[in-house]
């Protein structure tokens, strides 16, 4: 149901840096590249993340409540790529582990205070 995912940014540049570093981990490859819209997908295609200057020009801010969670595969995976996030200069908002039995992830906070979670289902 869902096509794609935008989250604002005040800096483009280091935000893309950011997610390359970080879904490098992937094979997430940057798919479209504008001045203020950079967008990831896998190399199968499928959903798109975005990053965005807003389009009225205003300071970008996250959403209390909001959050984007990517289904990354394995337990390391998502070790992986929560540690990437911290060592970029995201913020620990959960360290990876199990939770409610059978959902292992990791939740941190990009550049701009943006919400994600990392996690799979074991």
């Amino acid at each position: 149901m869902i096509g794609y995912v935008t989250l604002g940014t005040n800096n483009i540049t280091k935000a893309v840096e950011f997610y390359d570093e970080v879904f490098g981990l992937v094979g997430c490859k940057k798919v479209h590249e504008y001045d203020r819209f950079v967008g990831w997908s896998m190399p199968e295609g499928g959903q798109l993340f975005a990053v965005v200057t807003p389009f009225n020009k205003q300071e970008a801010t996250y959403g209390n409540g909001t959050m984007i969670a990517f289904n990354v595969g394995n337990e390391k995976t998502v070790t992986s790529m929560h540690a990437k996030v911290l060592a970029l200069g995201g913020s620990d908002e959960g360290k990876p582990g199990l939770r409610d039995g059978s959902y292992f992830c990791g939740y941190c906070r990009d550049l701009d205070g943006n919400k994600l979670n990392f996690y799979c289902l074991v």
